[in-house]
């Protein structure tokens, strides 16, 4: 067997496999583990872009605001968690270590295509979990040292591994997020751009599914937003984020505002013409009783 053939995960198993086998669970413990949502990547003209809101749930409560879904795999890539939070993140921990490993034994960086693959056998071996209610559907971004670009890659939850182009997401609230990039994406976008797109994307997806937050101005948790590109991982200031959450809901509260005063003003043109017209109208909340 070739140096390259081995993993840490394999030289783990060998000198003590009881501490890496497939641990045991009872059906139906589902509501007992946190689960990690809605994680976006992109691609800009420099590189590539992941970013993931901070919320767990567990169920219909909040089992953590302040999560790190977006973990660094190497000084090139790294993966959001979505799924399972517990096990997810201790995938992506494996995951390091492996291509550390890889990187001491052979001297070199895993290609990008070889990091993606190893994902993916990671996620296999936790088939059986997933399959009683512990599934990890993580989004892994990288910028390929040998081609000159980001990369995206998707993967299920039976270690299924497929390349995204331009942007993709995952999580509960990733087809609220999907609306706001097909919208918002274009080729050629600056990193600015891309950060900017990125807090819109997930604060759109807040809007409307529960297991996501969106910036949280009183408590100041913000979304973890990664850049990666010829210069390797780099994570966004919450300062720079802070102002960019700032904009983005200020625009929105004045866009809401004047929607609310342009409905009040066609409710009190309905009453007058109504009124003009000698008809009477009957509040919402009042119902007459009709006699028999």
């Amino acid at each position: 067997m070739l140096i390259s053939d081995f993993t840490f995960d394999d030289d783990a198993a060998a000198a003590a496999p009881w501490e890496v086998s497939e641990p045991m669970f009872s059906p139906g413990i589902e509501g007992l583990s946190p689960h990690a949502t809605s994680i976006i990547a992109l691609i800009y003209d420099q590189g590539v872009l992941i970013a993931g809101d901070r919320q767990a749930t567990m169920g219909l409560r909040i089992a953590h605001r302040e999560m790190e879904k977006i973990l660094p795999a190497d000084a090139y890539s790294a993966i959001g968690v979505a799924g399972s939070a517990g096990i997810g993140l201790e995938i992506a921990r494996l995951f390091q270590l492996e291509l550390e490993h890889y990187e001491k034994i052979e001297g070199s960086l895993l290609s990008l295509d070889g990091k993606a693959n190893r994902l993916a056998a990671l996620l296999r071996r936790n088939l059986g979990l997933a399959m009683k209610g512990f599934p990890v559907i993580p989004l892994f971004a990288g910028f390929d040292l040998a081609r000159g670009i980001g990369r995206i890659f998707s993967f299920d939850a039976t270690g299924g591994r497929y390349e995204e182009h331009d942007f993709h997401e995952t999580g509960s609230g990733s087809v609220f997020a999907k609306g706001a990039l097909k919208k918002l994406w274009h080729p050629g976008l600056s990193a600015e751009q891309a950060i900017e797109i990125a807090v819109e994307a997930l604060i759109d997806a807040a809007d409307d599914d529960i297991g996501t937050a969106g910036p949280d101005q009183v408590r100041g948790i913000y979304p973890v937003v990664v850049t990666i590109d010829k210069q390797g991982y780099v994570r966004v200031p919450e300062e720079k984020l802070a102002g960019i959450s700032a904009e983005i809901l200020g625009a929105r509260t004045e866009f809401a505002t004047q929607a609310r005063g342009f409905r009040q003003h066609r409710l009190s043109e309905a009453a007058r013409i109504d009124e003009a017209e000698g008809l009477r109208t009957v509040p919402p909340d009042s119902v007459e009783e009709v006699q028999p």
